[in-house]
C-alpha cells in the first residue's frame, strides 16, 4: 500500500468563507449522537483527501446554486486511533452485533474514513438542518433498505426526506463527474460518500503517530 503523505490533507474548515459549507466535527462533541461521548479531541479539525475534498468544495456550490442548500461535514478522516477508541465505548460494548456480520461499524484501518477518502455531509438552510429521514449516524440494527429508514432505498421515506436526499447526493455525484473523479455513496448511510475502493485501498490508513502533532485525531 502507498502512504498518504499529510501535505495531501485539507482541512475543508479553511474554505468555509470561500464555499457555502460548514464544518461540524461530530465525534470532537461530548453529545454526539452515536457514542454519547468524545472520540476526538476537542480542537480536531476536519480533514479530506485533497482528491475527496476537491468533489466537497464543488459539489457544495452546485447544491446552492440548484437547490439552495448548503453542506453541513461531520466527518472526514478518522484515523485508525480514533477508530480503536470507538471500539472501547460503552455504547459499542451494548451492542456488539454492530461488529458483526453484515458489519456497522468498521474495524481500524478499513474503509475510506482512515485514509481521509470518505465524507460525511448532511443539508441546511437558512442555518436549519433539513430532514433527511433519520439524524447523521443513525445505525438501525437490520441494515438492509425495509428496515433501515438511514438507506438510499428504504420505501417509507417521507417525500421531504426523498427529495433532500437527492439533492444532496446528486450534487456530489455529479461535481465528481464535473471533475472526471467518481464518488460512491454507501448505501447504508444516506449520509456517506467516499471515493471508490479500489483507490482507497491502494492507500495505508493512518494513525495519529502518522501525522503532525496539530493534525491528530484523538491526543
Amino acid at each position: 500500500m502507498k502512504p498518504i503523505s499529510p501535505d495531501s490533507l485539507i482541512a475543508i474548515d479553511t474554505y468555509a468563507g470561500q464555499y457555502p459549507l460548514r464544518t461540524e466535527v461530530a465525534y470532537a462533541r461530548d453529545d454526539n449522537y452515536l457514542f454519547g461521548e468524545r472520540i476526538y479531541r476537542p480542537d480536531a479539525r476536519l480533514w479530506l483527501h485533497r482528491d475527496l475534498a476537491e468533489i466537497v468544495l464543488e459539489a457544495s456550490r452546485m447544491c446552492m446554486e440548484k437547490h439552495d442548500c448548503s453542506f453541513v461535514l461531520y466527518d472526514g478522516l478518522r484515523t485508525t486511533t480514533a477508530q480503536e477508541k470507538m471500539l472501547h465505548t460503552q455504547r459499542v460494548k451494548d451492542n456488539p452485533h454492530w461488529l458483526q456480520e453484515p458489519v456497522l461499524l468498521s474495524s481500524p484501518g478499513m474503509g475510506g474514513h482512515p485514509r481521509g477518502m470518505a465524507v460525511d455531509i448532511s443539508l441546511e438552510k437558512n442555518g436549519q438542518l433539513l430532514d433527511m429521514g433519520t439524524p447523521f449516524d443513525f445505525l438501525a440494527e437490520n441494515p438492509k433498505p425495509l428496515h433501515n429508514p438511514a438507506h438510499r432505498q428504504h420505501p417509507k421515506l417521507s417525500k421531504e426526506a426523498v427529495f433532500n436526499r437527492s439533492y444532496l447526493a446528486q450534487s456530489m455525484v455529479w461535481a465528481a463527474e464535473n471533475l472526471g473523479k467518481k464518488i460512491i455513496p454507501l448505501p447504508e448511510e444516506w449520509w456517506d460518500f467516499r471515493l471508490e475502493k479500489e483507490i482507497y485501498n491502494a492507500y495505508a490508513p493512518l494513525s495519529d503517530s502518522d501525522l503532525p502533532p496539530e493534525m491528530r485525531m484523538v491526543a
